[in-house]
């Protein structure tokens, strides 16, 4: 049996992955903003649930509770940071409150429960991080740039962070659904206030999209297999760095790689010609 610690059990993936570990016999530490959301599964499974009401926006409060966790639990196994939201408008559309929250619900609050956590994964000998992130990690569309700021900044904390780590017996995995069938452009999304001079461009046609307007972006990903597929990570021996979960997240983020990489190699001889004079380049 194992311990997992969550954030953001009230819904999405949290509220899956909490009810398939415990169904096959985990313990989950679940933290959210509104822990009552869980008390069909307290009443389920009893005392291997341990929740606690948590704004991971809120250092001091999230430093408490991962301590309390600890101290309370024992050994915990596994930590997954889940909270997050999407912020959807044109970045002059937004508003300085929601862009400051976006920032400190989707990358602050995830480096500082790995700053939190890490102490106490060092002394019992290892552990993992699962980081549920986004393939809007790796991928960028418009209307929504400071979710992408955030998530982008997510992978750039982990890649430096994961073999920092790795001498401690702690592994890292960053998840990347693609859209899956959450509530993620529905109840958790915040919508900035339209302008009207955006109306037509693209962020105007995703307002329209999540508004109802337009068709609803596809959605393939199965939060129930997602979720599953996250489980089975914990299982493998050495944690995957990357998870990239969902047909549409794959072929995002190989066009993604592959447009990457062709203008990285277009622009090789401007780049080599900023070299000093003295540098010999042997290939």
């Amino acid at each position: 049996m194992r311990t997992w610690f969550i954030t953001g059990t009230s819904s999405g993936f949290g509220r899956e992955l909490t009810e398939q570990l415990l169904g096959r016999g985990d313990r989950v530490a679940a933290t959210a903003r509104r822990p009552e959301a869980l008390d069909d599964l307290a009443g389920r499974f009893g005392d291997r649930l341990w929740r606690a009401p948590l704004d991971v926006t809120g250092t001091a409060a999230l430093r408490e509770v991962v301590d309390r966790a600890f101290a309370q639990l024992g050994r915990i196994d596994v930590i997954v940071a889940n909270a997050g939201y999407g912020l959807f408008g044109a970045a002059e559309e937004l508003t300085d409150e929601q862009i400051d929250r976006q920032i400190a619900t989707n990358l602050t609050a995830s480096v500082q429960l790995a700053r939190a956590a890490t102490p106490h994964l060092r002394r019992q000998g290892g552990g993992r991080y699962i980081q549920v992130a986004s393939i809007g990690g790796q991928i960028a569309f418009p209307g929504m740039s400071l979710y992408h700021a955030t998530k982008w900044g997510i992978e750039g904390f982990w890649e430096s962070a994961a073999p920092e780590l790795a001498p401690f017996g702690i592994g890292v995995t960053i998840v990347e659904p693609g859209v899956s069938r959450t509530n993620f452009g529905g109840g958790s999304a915040v919508l900035a206030t339209p302008m009207p001079e955006y109306a037509d461009g693209p962020s105007g046609q995703l307002r329209r999209s999540l508004s109802g307007e337009l068709p609803p972006l596809p959605a393939p990903g199965d939060p129930a297999k997602v979720a599953a597929a996250i489980i089975a990570s914990a299982d493998r021996p050495v944690a995957p760095l990357r998870l990239t979960l969902g047909s549409d997240a794959y072929e995002l983020a190989t066009a993604a790689v592959r447009d990457r990489l062709e203008a990285l190699r277009a622009g090789r001889e401007l780049a080599y010609s900023t070299d000093a004079d003295d540098v010999v380049h042997t290939a």
